[in-house]
């Protein structure tokens, strides 16, 4: 059976320096203030892995994916396998998740995909959680 290729999209500017918002996307400390309380492991270089560990919804997880691009203050892309997810850990039913950023005087524009979503209400419920977590990010940064 073919995956369908969905891509889940969210998208919102903060207000603060493209600096301070690549700082919040590396750095575990302050990914646990704006994701849930998740706490994210990886060294960020390209081919390097990254682990998620947390709760949601009362249940723990741990999630993994390995860095497949990361251009410093601009561009950030993994790849990610949630075991909840009840698929076999295969390539294919791993997510690509890629977040850009792009400096507007003084802003910055954070633009998030991920792909490979299995079904519309996949596709749905990601671009939920994406948006959220946005959300918290700006909050976090407009503080």
């Amino acid at each position: 059976m073919e995956t369908k290729n969905l891509v889940a999209n969210a998208q919102t500017t903060i207000d603060t320096s493209v600096e301070n918002v690549w700082k919040a996307l590396t750095e575990p400390k302050m990914i646990k203030e704006y994701m849930f309380g998740t706490t994210v492991t990886s060294n960020w270089e390209e081919g390097s892995k990254i682990t998620w560990k947390g709760e949601m919804n009362g249940k723990k997880y741990e999630d993994k994916g390995e860095i497949l691009e990361i251009v410093p203050k601009m561009k950030l892309k993994y790849s990610h396998f949630s075991p909840s997810s009840g698929q076999p850990d295969k390539p294919e039913n791993y997510h690509i998740v890629t977040i850009t950023l792009e400096d507007r005087e003084k802003k910055t524009e954070v633009t998030l995909t991920q792909n490979r979503n299995g079904s519309e209400k996949e596709k749905q419920e990601a671009e939920k959680n994406w948006n959220a977590m946005l959300v918290s990010l700006k909050e976090l940064l407009e503080r």
